[in-house]
């Protein structure tokens, strides 16, 4: 099991995101070998723009862990983190991020990923050009 290995499975939570009419964006939350969280965005169905599928995920890790903070944790998700997202897993000390499509509009690079908690580390671009064309498939169907 790899990066890419994971990144499909936040790609399927993704997925499930945009036969529910919401953003396609999946996250998963993996301690060790193990998923310990699987979510995607929950925006439109809860009407809670805090809903996004990083926020659902920490949640849920942490409920399964038992624990509110995740330092020995990697959290996958296909696109980049807002701020809000990267912020929570500032809270929640998350050990890594992986993401796979950037957000030059609203990711949380833009403010030069200063807003992680210090020993976070960050890969970018798995899965990029797949978890993009999800989101610009979605998007085009909208229009």
């Amino acid at each position: 099991m790899d990066d890419t290995f994971f990144m499909r499975q936040a790609l399927m939570e993704a997925k499930k995101a945009a036969s529910r009419d919401e953003i396609p964006v999946g996250a998963v939350v993996v301690a060790g070998t193990r998923i310990v969280a699987r979510a995607h965005n929950l925006t439109e169905t809860l009407h809670d723009v805090t809903a996004h599928a990083e926020m659902q995920a920490l949640t849920a890790a942490a409920n399964t862990l038992d624990s509110k903070y995740l330092e020995d944790c990697t959290l996958y998700v296909t696109l980049e983190p807002c701020v809000m997202c990267a912020g929570a897993t500032f809270w929640a000390q998350i050990g890594r991020i992986v993401y796979g499509a950037s957000d030059p509009k609203r990711g949380f690079m833009q403010n030069g990923g200063s807003i992680l908690h210090p020993k976070t580390t960050v890969t970018a671009g798995v899965l990029a050009d797949e978890c993009g064309q999800l989101l610009t498939d979605f998007f085009k169907a909208k229009r």
